[in-house]
């Protein structure tokens, strides 16, 4: 295809093109791309997911990514500038994989911390995420690469995600769920915008003219494109003349010339509304391929990087968000004693995985993973000493067995052989296709090769090979049928008779089990059958074959007695000085599909930090989860550091702060609840009739536990040093006017006051005057970080405040509205502990829409 494309003239293109190959535009040909127009070399584009990783544009054979730490890790830095660093990089990898739109960042508010995607979004705090989400975009685009902000808007939780309809007040929705990505675009202008799946004032979002056209595009001045999320388009003709530009993915199922030529031939869509959306479309599809002719015109080839640089960024940015929370007799650092070795249990069922992401859209292949037990050992000081003991499982499934695979001509992994089959899912004939697999989770959503008939069958086939003579236990879980067989023998049967369980957003099965006995080092041969035809009897007969998701999942482990894992790891602790647990979630039970039902961490966690705790208190547990979590054994332990979902270089950072080679500076992101009843939005977290009630309003996070005077487990923006900060000299610098253009600039002096060099994370919190109108006492309105402070050394910091510090949302005028009156401004730690405090007054009330 030639580039004359590049400098076409919009409007030309716009008379060339015919019904069909506009209509063309507005869909897409598959999950990942596009459609081109080839009689007037139109190019297709590529997009790629995700928040913390760029997956590239297959899930069913991955390129492998560097996966970064989640969203909520990220917003504990406190640092805009190290996540512009993180948009760069990601720009990076988005070229690599041929990818010139990124599906990210998620600008949602944790309103809940069980909600499935938590861990996608930043913070429950709206200028912190919007802060953020900004730096993000700005480094991302900076490179050319274009942003898909998401998602447009409330999108909080997971259950009944499509048609639930989020009943939230005006200023709650301004205030709160709308504002980050106002703020985003106030500063970084994304190029796109993803619309949720649910509904707003009983309208779906990617239908919403109110959402799209006036606020997005008239009041906030955006001239992206819009496109759905994926099957999150619910209409023809509403989500055209509303301003959805694209419907995702491909084949579209509403975009089709048969649907929106009856449209247009009804006059429900006006041919000058359809040329705007293919319009848009043409101008960002100019846009993307001007900046990157070389992918837009290139192989299409997805790539690997992985450069020492950028391993050591990732490995800085999981440290800088780790957050210390406890720190009781000084047990963190681990160093050890002079003249003395230094024992070290390393307990817990996180310890020896792979954890480095919560699932769904934000999960990806690791190009590699870096345990936290690899990294605790490799990085350890002189004078440590180190036993290990699981203590206890905390799977929802068996864990991925592609390390233990080889294929029969010695490659990593297994090969999967594709089949036309009959409509008992016999394989018939000769293979249609076969490829090498390097994951033991198949994923056929976004791919099938060329040939099959509409019945068809896939064999995976491989050498396992375990490291430990033992009894071990098999999973199979699986959307479709499948079944598993070693050395021919049938060991799991999930093919005739099948159980509903939540895999591949509730398309699938539970996961079924076996056992077989293993020898070290002696390889057996395994063989998955997986087949798309129905099971042939039973009441789940038809959940089989789902709407849009096949695949199966195998994976394995060592069998267990829990009771006496348990009393293992109790006594291992007990004999060694010091103990580091990592425990928490996976993506096994936070991730896109579900929300979670507890703060609890999964089956005997809590009951073996508890008892690991009472035979040593001089016990530091490492938690890896996107959220909250409950900690009943909080005050029997005297370390913790939420770790959170930190990619791949989870092993390394972890060690980093462990062992003190960073002094941590990350401050948690959200509030973390002592237990479920205390979350604000407690009562409303699930869709009822249809509805998701909104009933703590304003309250969100932090301010309803200020509001309410309920103490949390540890409030948000709280995190220690390895050092101590002392705060003065608060000075407050205006405002400068009395309108809509008002500054303040807010100054405070930081001092190290302890033993190491530092960085302290600043809190700016403002109080609105008491106008009568009910808003959170203290709303976090700015921050910044003293940077390397070092001991008896200090740095004057400075915020600046605007318009958007003094104003809360007026329905009756529909705009923002700042009271003439006293402002309260508080410097805090965190939310619960403010250390100075001022004020300024504000002579005249004003009102401002826009940005």
């Amino acid at each position: 295809m030639s580039r004359s494309f590049l400098q076409s003239s919009i409007p030309d293109l716009l008379k060339k093109l015919t019904t069909d190959e506009k209509i063309s535009l507005l869909g897409a040909p598959n999950w990942w791309n596009t459609n081109a127009v080839e009689r007037l070399e139109i190019p297709a584009i590529r997009m790629s997911d995700g928040p913390n990783g760029v997956r590239g544009s297959s899930h069913f054979v991955s390129t492998p990514a560097q996966c970064l730490p989640c969203a909520t890790s990220m917003a504990s830095t406190f640092d805009p500038d190290l996540i512009h660093q993180v948009g760069v990089f990601l720009a990076e990898e988005a070229k690599i994989k041929s990818s010139v739109i990124l599906l990210a960042p998620t600008c949602n508010i944790q309103r809940n911390p069980l909600g499935g995607r938590a861990f996608e979004s930043f913070s429950e705090d709206p200028h912190l995420s919007g802060t953020l989400a900004a730096a993000y975009v700005n480094g991302l685009q900076s490179e050319g690469v274009a942003s898909t902000i998401k998602h447009f808007v409330a999108n909080d939780q997971e259950h009944e995600r499509t048609a639930a309809d989020s009943v939230v007040s005006d200023r709650a929705l301004r205030e709160v769920y709308l504002y980050p990505f106002m703020l985003a675009q106030r500063d970084a202008h994304p190029w796109s915008f993803m619309t949720s799946y649910g509904r707003i004032g009983g309208v779906h979002c990617s239908e919403n003219p109110i959402l799209i056209q006036d606020i997005l595009r008239k009041e906030w001045g955006f001239d992206g494109i819009v496109m759905s999320d994926w099957y999150g388009t619910y209409s023809v003709d509403l989500a055209i003349n509303a301003g959805m530009d694209l419907e995702m993915p491909g084949p579209p199922r509403w975009r089709t010339p048969l649907l929106v030529n009856h449209m247009l031939s009804s006059q429900k869509v006006l041919t000058s509304t359809l040329d705007k959306r293919v319009g848009a479309m043409l101008e960002f599809i100019q846009r993307q391929a001007r900046r990157h002719p070389e992918i837009v015109y290139g192989d299409g080839e997805e790539r690997t990087r992985d450069t020492p640089q950028g391993r050591q960024f990732c490995r800085r940015l999981a440290a800088e968000g780790m957050v210390v929370l406890r720190n009781e007799q000084n047990v963190l650092p681990i160093q050890a004693v002079q003249g003395k070795t230094t024992k070290v249990a390393l307990i817990g069922p996180n310890m020896k995985e792979r954890v480095i992401s919560g699932g769904g859209s934000a999960a990806l292949k690791a190009s590699y993973v870096v345990s936290p037990y690899e990294g605790l050992l490799a990085n350890a000081p002189a004078g440590l000493e180190f036993d290990y003991e699981v203590g206890c499982y905390a799977h929802k499934y068996t864990p991925t067995l592609e390390r233990y695979l080889k294929t029969t001509s010695g490659e990593p992994g297994w090969t999967c052989t594709f089949y036309n089959s009959d409509s008992s899912g016999k394989a018939l004939g000769a293979p249609v296709a076969e490829y090498r697999l390097t994951d033991t989770r198949i994923r056929l959503n976004d791919f099938l090769p060329a040939g099959l008939s509409p019945e068809w069958t896939i064999k995976l086939r491989g050498l396992l090979t375990m490291d430990k003579t033992t009894t071990y236990e098999f999973g199979l879980t699986v959307a479709g049928r499948a079944r598993m067989f070693a050395n021919d023998e049938l060991v799991i049967d999930n093919w005739t008779k099948q159980r509903p369980g939540e895999f591949f957003y509730g398309q699938g099965t539970v996961e079924e089990m076996g056992t077989l006995d293993l020898v070290a080092g002696q390889s057996i041969e395994i063989m998955v059958e997986y087949t798309n035809t129905k099971a042939p009897e039973g009441p789940e007969a038809d959940r089989s074959q789902p709407a849009l998701m096949r695949g199966v999942r195998f994976g394995g482990r060592e069998k267990i007695d829990p009771d006496q894992a348990i009393e293992a790891a109790v006594k291992l602790a007990a004999s060694s000085d010091v103990v580091v647990v990592v425990a928490g979630l996976s993506p096994d039970w936070e991730s896109e599909g579900f929300d979670r039902q507890t703060l609890d961490m999964p089956l005997r966690t809590n009951e073996l930090i508890a008892r690991v705790a009472k035979a040593n208190s001089n016990t530091v547990v490492c938690v890896q989860a996107g959220s909250a979590v409950s900690m009943p054994w909080v005050k029997d332990v005297n370390g913790i550091i939420q770790a959170w979902y930190s990619g791949n270089e989870v092993g390394n950072a972890l060690a980093d702060v462990v062992y003190a080679n960073i002094n941590p500076s990350g401050r948690l992101s959200l509030t973390l609840p002592v237990r479920e009843e205390d979350i604000p939005a407690w009562l409303g977290t699930r869709s009822e009739h249809g509805k998701i009630h909104y009933r703590e309003d304003l309250f969100v996070g932090y301010k309803f536990y200020q509001a309410k005077g309920i103490a949390p487990l540890f409030p948000f923006g709280f995190g220690l040093s390895y050092t101590s900060f002392a705060y003065s000299d608060l000075s407050i610098t205006g405002p400068s006017s009395h309108d809509a253009d008002v500054s303040l600039e807010i100054s405070v002096k930081v001092s190290n006051v302890g033993e190491r060099v530092g960085s302290e994370v600043v809190q700016v919190y403002v109080s609105l005057p008491d106008c009568g109108i009910t808003s959170p006492h203290f709303q976090l309105r700015g921050f910044t970080k003293a940077r390397d402070v070092a001991p008896e050394g200090s740095q004057t910091v400075q915020v600046r405040l605007n318009k958007y510090a003094l104003s809360f949302w007026d329905p009756r005028e529909h705009a923002w509205r700042a009271e003439a009156g006293k402002y309260g401004v508080y410097i805090g730690k965190n939310s619960m502990e403010m250390v100075l405090e001022g004020s300024f007054e504000l002579k005249r009330s004003f009102t401002w829409q826009g940005l």
